[in-house]
């Protein structure tokens, strides 16, 4: 569901909102936006209701398990999951901990009440707000050529015969269509928990990103635009999309989730906002001496991993790592733990995506870097013994493996 919602959030980056910045021709719009992916209702036992809108006589309720808020500006895209068990307010042991949900608003109060929930838990304004159904997300991911994954060890299996859904994929690389990724997306086993979930998403993101800059993008727009009221819920307005599209390629992107504790007695979620501030927004790079770990999968065919390790030692890292993994479809990105400056000192100097997790394989102390195939043309001239070089990679994105 993530996916298309970063897709169609291409159109909603340039409205005014609610609130938003007015938007000035030729400039980067400035916005903080909703996304949300909910499920398709049913009225009977595998049986979709023909009004997706409707709220009585349903078999089963949707909540918005997918949110995320996407803050844009000139600096660039910054995503921030929130996960669907965190706590609207303060919670109350009197009051059942499902309804304190923050994914149960939209169906108790619909969008306006989910866009309320979300400016308390974040302690900010949201401009406009995207809601997503599933089967919008199929044709989404269909019109930008599928998903690219890496599915971990033991593979995947999750069988909902009320929800239609069949899913068996082996450990490996898999290309998914539409229906197929959208079950991935929204699968658990496997990745852990919710946590691992989100940053799985994040990766599926990344990649969609990229293919938005494409010219292949480019003939996904009728797809996308489409999806407004047949699949999309929104207060945004498409009709200026196509001024965002120049800059499309100069925005780089950053993938948080909203850190949390766990409320003692109960499985809910309480925002930690002395964490929150580590993580989102515009996270300033460290100017102290590389101090991290780093370790390096290439996945790019072309044994660029040794190359890149020279590298980054010439510039002062003081240890790093590779590991070398099968040639893969992948795309480049660093990812990290909590040393999120570090890991944007890092993604600024390769230029590329920056993806913070709760599930990632990187400890504290360490930043991985995935080199997938599109590294073979991006770094392929990549120098190797050059004490003041620079690493001019163009902005990439992934589904980074699961690997320990």
């Amino acid at each position: 569901m993530s996916l298309s919602a970063l897709a169609l959030s291409s159109y909603a980056l340039l409205t005014t909102g609610r609130g938003a910045a007015p938007l000035v021709v030729g400039e980067v719009p400035q916005l903080t936006l909703l996304l949300a992916g909910r499920d398709v209702v049913y009225c009977y036992y595998r049986q979709p209701c023909k009004n997706q809108d409707q709220r009585e006589g349903l078999y089963q309720t949707p909540n918005t398990d997918t949110l995320m808020v996407v803050k844009v500006s000139p600096a660039g895209i910054n995503v921030l999951n929130i996960p669907r068990d965190t706590t609207v307010g303060d919670y109350s042991y009197r009051i059942p901990a499902a309804e304190q949900k923050i994914n149960s608003k939209y169906w108790s109060g619909g969008p306006q009440a989910l866009t309320r929930a979300v400016e308390e838990v974040m302690g900010e304004k949201v401009d406009s707000y995207v809601i997503v159904r599933t089967d919008y997300v199929e044709r989404v991911i269909d019109a930008l050529g599928g998903l690219d994954v890496t599915v971990p060890e033991p593979g995947i299996e999750w069988v909902d015969q009320a929800a239609g859904v069949d899913l068996k994929l082996a450990p490996g690389e898999h290309h998914l269509a539409g229906q197929e990724a959208v079950w991935y997306l929204r699968v658990r086993k496997g990745f852990g928990d919710d946590y691992g979930r989100i940053d799985h998403q994040k990766q599926a993101l990344t990649q969609l990103a990229g293919r938005l800059k494409s010219p292949q993008g480019l003939t996904a727009l009728p797809t996308i635009l489409g999806g407004v009221g047949n699949g999309v819920e929104t207060n945004v307005d498409p009709a200026v999309l196509t001024q965002l599209i120049p800059h499309l390629s100069g925005l780089k992107l950053r993938f948080a989730t909203l850190p949390t504790d766990t409320i003692p007695g109960s499985f809910n979620l309480a925002v930690n906002r002395e964490r929150l501030a580590e993580v989102w927004g515009g996270v300033a790079p460290t100017a102290a001496a590389p101090t991290v770990r780093v370790k390096v999968w290439d996945g790019s065919g072309a044994d660029l991993g040794p190359r890149l390790v020279r590298a980054l030692s010439l510039i002062g890292y003081p240890e790093v790592e590779v590991q070398t993994l099968p040639r893969n479809n992948e795309t480049s990105q660093v990812i990290t733990g909590p040393d999120v400056a570090a890991a944007e000192q890092l993604a600024d100097t390769l230029n590329l995506p920056r993806l913070q997790g709760e599930r990632f394989p990187v400890a504290a102390g360490e930043v991985g870097i995935l080199l997938g195939a599109d590294a073979a043309q991006d770094l392929g001239a990549l120098p190797l013994a050059y004490p003041d070089l620079t690493l001019p990679v163009p902005a990439a994105s992934s589904v980074a493996p699961r690997r320990p």
